[in-house]
């Protein structure tokens, strides 16, 4: 019995060398992310739609035959037709023209609120939590100060000094939009000042600057880019909703939020005038939240699957 034993099992040859060697080669951080981003269907086309709408509104202007400033009151109110495939406003200017063109003015707001949310925000939250005591109770008082009067009124405040246009939409988003990064990135520092590789930092001489740039804010930047992403729709609807108001861009300017002002007025008659642009927000606003929640199961290791 013993000897079919030793026959029917035989120990394996001693592969230690093969064993140890890395038979895949390694992944990045940012190649995991791509995969899992592209994984996530919706926020595939979240960002492809963005991707077709930014080179629309940018490049499509130049491509088309009309003038979207040029009025032509012989041809106003038409419906959509090959033609004018989003038909004609009130003043005969080819509706898909102004859509493209107000894109422009709507998605440089946004990008410019993002921008300045990762500039100012990050910078201004970081150093925040990272000096901490006294500087930090100062710093966001600040913040709450600024917080505490509504953006309407700094629109408003602007345009009576300036004028109602893109100027004042623009240094009102300046002054209160980056609050919410800042509020987000020190809640992060916190959180990571305490850890150790902070302090073999701070043992090794490292400067306040270098722990901000080389270390807090690269292990923050998971949240950061999220936030990101929900902030410039946000930035989208607030100048869309300025506007639409009449605080926001002038003739013969438009803006999303203009064309579907304008198309509210002719809601009954001609409802193209207010769909088409209003489809517009909606649209790009979605892509960015489905890219937004692709990023947020990407880059969290808390929620990868």
């Amino acid at each position: 019995m013993a000897a079919t034993v030793d026959q029917r099992f035989q120990p394996l040859p001693n592969r230690q060398a093969e064993a140890e060697q890395i038979t895949t080669p390694p992944i990045s951080f940012a190649v995991d992310a791509w995969r899992r981003f592209k994984a996530n269907r919706l926020a595939l086309l979240g960002f492809i739609v963005l991707l077709i709408f930014l080179f629309a509104c940018f490049v499509g202007p130049l491509l088309t035959p009309w003038d979207p400033t040029t009025q032509n009151l012989t041809g106003r109110d038409q419906p959509p037709s090959a033609e004018h495939w989003f038909g004609t406003d009130a003043h005969g200017r080819d509706l898909f023209e102004r859509v493209l063109y107000g894109g422009r003015i709507s998605l440089a707001v946004a990008f410019f609120a993002g921008l300045l949310q990762l500039v100012v925000g990050v910078t201004y939250g970081a150093a925040s939590g990272l000096l901490g005591g006294k500087w930090d109770n100062i710093m966001m008082r600040i913040v709450d100060i600024i917080d505490t009067i509504p953006l309407t009124i700094y629109v408003i405040l602007l345009a009576v000094i300036l004028k109602p246009g893109l100027t004042s939409i623009f240094l009102a988003i300046g002054l209160v939009y980056w609050t919410s990064m800042a509020r987000l990135v020190r809640a992060q520092v916190l959180a990571l000042k305490e850890q150790e590789f902070m302090l073999a930092a701070r043992a090794l001489g490292a400067s306040r600057w270098r722990l901000i740039t080389r270390h807090l804010i690269p292990n923050a930047m998971a949240p950061i880019v999220v936030e990101l992403t929900f902030s410039i729709p946000r930035a989208m609807f607030t100048e869309a909703f300025l506007s639409f108001i009449g605080l926001g861009v002038s003739a013969p300017q438009a803006s999303w939020g203009v064309l579907a002002s304008l198309g509210f007025e002719g809601l009954r008659s001609y409802p193209w005038q207010l769909a088409f642009p209003s489809a517009a927000i909606i649209i790009v606003s979605l892509s960015f939240n489905f890219i937004g929640d692709g990023l947020r199961d990407a880059l969290d290791p808390k929620l990868r699957r």
